[in-house]
This record gives C-alpha cells, structure tokens and sequence, in this order.
C-alpha cells in the first residue's frame, strides 16, 4: 500500500527513505504510469570530487599595502535583497546510478540549482542579484515583504495541510506570489498545483496568461519558446490567477527549473519542459515581473470596502458601481477610490467613496446613473445581463469601460460584446474636442506609458471611443488603462495612461456622466 507523501514539518526530512536503482539513461521503470515514477534526480549527474583547497599559501593583494589574505580564504559578498523562497515539501529518497553512485533526492527539491541559477542569470540582467533560500512553511511568516514569492516545484501530487492552505492564500492577500513549476511536465504535480491554487484564490479560476501580457516581455522577449519533446508547441503555456492587476498565482504545466540551470531532463522520456533558452528568458522575466509590480501589489492588497447594494444614496450623489464579469473583473481594487477623493475634494460634485459591486445578471441597474467595467482577458454576458445593460443605457445611463493594462484579450472581447449589446451600432473616436474632455477641467495633452509610446510615437491626445445614444456619449471605452493613474503605481509594461493628465481624464468622465 502506497504511503501518503506529505509535507515536511519544520523543515524535516520524512523519515521514509525510498533506494531508486536505474541505469543512468533507463526509461523502464520511468514510463511506468504511477507518479512515484517520476521521482528522479533532475539536476546533473555527480562530478568528479572537486580538489581540496589545503596548506594556504600567503600571497600579496594588489595594491600594497595591504594585509596579506590566504588563498583559502573566501570574501564574503554583501548579502542580496531575497526575492524567492523554494518551498520546502514532500518526501525524500535515495537514487542510485548506474555507476554506483547515489544521490539524495526530494520532492521539492529534484533540480537543487534552479533558482539560485535564475537569480544568477536575473543578476546580469539587473546588475545587481538577488537571493533565495529554502523555506518551510511552519516556520515561515507569511510576509512578502521578506520573501515577495514562494516557488513550489515537483512531479508528485502535493498534499498541503489546512494550515499552511491558510498561510498561503494571507500571504497571497498581502500581496504575495506563489509559482507552480511542473518542472517535468507530471501531470500529477500539475493536477495538485491547480487544486491548490483554487483553494488559495476561491472563485476565481486559472486562465491562460495572454501572450501580450507583461510577463512575456519584462526583459527579454519570451512570445515564441521551444519544447524539446513537443515540437509543436511554440509559445509559452502560463496559467494565472489574479488578484487585482497582478497574477498571483503562475502556473507552468510545462518544465521551468532544469532550463534555468543549463541542462534538459535525460532521465525521464516522458519529461515536457522547455529547452535552455526559452526556459531562461521566461525566468528573467519572471523575476523582473515579480519586482516590477510588487508596488501595485503591495497597493491592491490593502483593505477596501465595497458599498451595500440596498445602501440609500442621495439621488444627486455619483456612486461609484462596478459590473462583475465572468472573468478578471476587479483589477485595480482601490483605484476607483483614489480617483473619487479627487473628485470630492476639487469638485462640488456629490460624490460617494464606495465602490457598488453588481451582477447585471441577477441585480437590478435601476438605482445607478453611472456604471463602470474593467478587465484583462475574456468575459460574456448572458442574455440578462444585456438586457439589463440594455435597459440602462436606454433611460440615459453611462457605461464607462476600462481596458486593464491594456491588453489585447480584452479589447477583442469589448467588441465582440458590445456588437451583441447594441446591434449596427459601432464605436467611434472620441474627438479631441468633445465635451467630454473639459467636463471638469480641460484636458489638453496626456502622457502614456512607455509601451504606449513605443507603439505609437508622439500620442498626446487622449484615446477613447465612444457609442453615441440619442445625442449623449452613453457608451465610453478606453482601449489604454485609466485606473493605472488613478492607483499612482507602477505597472511595467502596462498600456496605460500616466498621471496628472489620466486622472484629469477619469474626473472628466465621472463628472460628463453625471451631467448628460
């Protein structure tokens, strides 16, 4: 009878310890379809013992004077900055090869050189490095301040306790990330790795990473890959969960960590994982995603309060209501917030902080003069919900849409819907001066993000298209990222507009749908 594999308590090894014997290329016992035959070593073979260093001749540093150091004698670098916390879980064994040899080897830790080769290579990417370590989760704080991910990399089933699901799902709340490695390609590890994930971020389903999502194109570009064994695969498979802008929880079904550290995996046939190269700039981008947006995390985990939905609000009072959608729908929590204490405090426009949440499907639209949607990848309406919106738009409602970060996924669905939404009606360019733009304050000229400049040189009118209903702009879309000026945070790479200029456009939206 199979004994369950569990998590380590405490940093402990289990006490069971499984003899492997295989020749150093056989695949026999490898293709059996049992996940325990997946547990092989998946870092290099052993090297011949490396030279002692003994005796310590003293030689002279340049220049002199100086104190004489022994060539024994190692300098101690500065510490860097912990980026990753290699998760500490599962079972050990020992694995024999084919020349008598033995290694220990672990669950967690199969190819024991991965991140610290990533952090090596992320560091002459940055110029400068940072570090990891291995963490066990009954001693770990839970803080991502200290340790921003936690990388949990395997090929069997992972068996978390309800402790440390607890610990997890608070320390992705707080901003934290966690990343799946599937760093053979184990179904077994990929099928516990998404089980997990649902129960860290409940209600929210894993979706595939778009292709021109930031991660892609951090530092180097990662939109096409190659995978040894599965050819016919050419861009990179991620799976996410978001919590805000942010993906919280990255899932590779494909192999990361035997790439990172400059080898393929020779000792199981059935491995799926990416070659060296895809594999590294994958890693580096990786890296620098989870530096980039640790600002916008940090900013969409605090605390925020959605408004009741049988609240009484004045009936002059701007409320903030935000439509749920079948997919990421909350990506900027706290953005809208910041934009309407703006609104307050240099308007006398009546204006209440809270958010409204509001399924158009089940929810009635009929307190609400101002409706605003966001997201980052696909979403439908059902046939509720666009009548509904329908009914809304009709009695003079304004629907202000928001495409977060700006990504492509997104764009096409906003068309898509919105053709269903309102047949033989098309967006339209917002022109430069519509009422819309002075509504507050005139809005003579924006600044975008670098990927906005990049991709169109010299924008400094603001983007927007609108659906015009019976004289007034009731449908108002913005194809660049508004709320990423609103927050004041940094989203790399994001397609976006940048503050003063964004924000004086979001105030001049809110103020125009409550005046027309």
């Amino acid at each position: 009878m199979k004994r369950p594999m569990h998590w380590f308590r405490k940093g402990i090894h289990s006490t069971r310890v499984v003899l492997l014997v295989l020749g150093l290329f056989s695949c026999t016992w490898a293709a059996a379809d049992d996940e325990n035959s997946w547990l092989v070593p998946l870092g290099l073979p052993p090297q011949a013992a490396p030279k002692r260093i003994s005796g310590g001749e003293g030689v002279p540093p340049l220049p002199l004077p100086a104190t004489p150091i022994r060539r024994s004698e190692r300098k101690r670098e500065p510490k860097a900055p912990m980026l990753i916390g290699k998760v500490v879980w599962g079972e050990s064994a020992e694995y024999r090869y084919a020349s008598g040899e033995t290694r220990q080897i672990a669950d967690w830790n199969l190819c024991p050189d991965d991140v610290a080769q990533l952090m090596r290579k992320a560091g002459r990417w940055f110029g400068i490095g940072y570090g990891s370590q291995a963490i066990s989760l009954n001693s770990f704080d839970g803080a991502p301040q200290t340790t921003p991910v936690l990388f949990l990399s395997g090929v069997r089933t992972l068996r978390p306790t309800d402790e440390q699901i607890k610990l997890l799902r608070e320390y992705l709340q707080r901003g934290g990330m966690v990343v799946f490695d599937s760093i053979a390609g184990s179904p077994y590890f990929l099928a516990s790795a998404r089980k997990l994930a649902a129960q860290l971020v409940p209600g929210e389903p894993l979706r595939p990473v778009p292709l021109d999502h930031p991660l892609f194109a951090m530092l180097a570009d990662a939109q096409e890959v190659a995978v040894p064994r599965r050819p016919e695969i050419t861009t990179p498979q991620f799976e996410g969960i978001y919590v805000g802008s942010r993906i919280a929880c990255l899932i590779s079904p494909i192999g990361l960590g035997c790439g990172w550290d400059d080898h393929e995996v020779p000792l199981l046939e059935q491995a799926v994982y990416y070659d060296v190269d895809s594999a590294s700039r994958l890693g580096v981008n990786l890296v620098a995603y989870a530096i980039g947006y640790a600002d916008a995390a940090r900013f969409e985990a605090r605390p925020e309060l959605f408004g009741m939905l049988d609240e009484k609000h004045p009936t002059d009072e701007l409320v903030f209501a935000q439509l749920r959608h079948d997919g990421a729908w909350n990506v900027h929590p706290g953005a809208a917030t910041a934009l309407l204490r703006r609104l307050r405090a240099e308007t006398s426009l009546r204006v209440s902080l809270k958010r409204v949440a509001v399924d158009p499907s089940r929810e009635s639209l009929e307190s609400f003069q101002f409706l605003y949607l966001e997201g980052l990848d696909t979403f439908a309406w059902d046939e509720p919900a666009r009548a509904a919106l329908r009914q809304f738009l009709a009695r003079g409602g304004t629907l202000l849409i928001n495409n977060g970060l700006g990504l492509a996924t997104f764009d096409q669905t906003v068309r898509r819907e919105l053709a269903q939404l309102l047949p033989g009606r098309e967006l339209a360019p917002v022109p430069p001066d519509h009422a819309l733009l002075s509504a507050c304050r005139p809005v003579e000229e924006v600044r975008f993000s670098p990927a906005v400049e990049k991709a169109s040189p010299g924008q400094q009118d603001p983007v927007l298209e609108a659906i015009t209903l019976d004289g007034d702009l009731r449908v108002i879309y913005s194809p660049y990222d508004l709320a990423c000026a609103w927050s004041g945070c940094e989203y790399p790479l994001a397609r976006a507009y940048e503050a003063p200029g964004g924000v004086t456009l979001g105030m001049n939206l809110l103020v125009y749908a409550m005046t027309h």
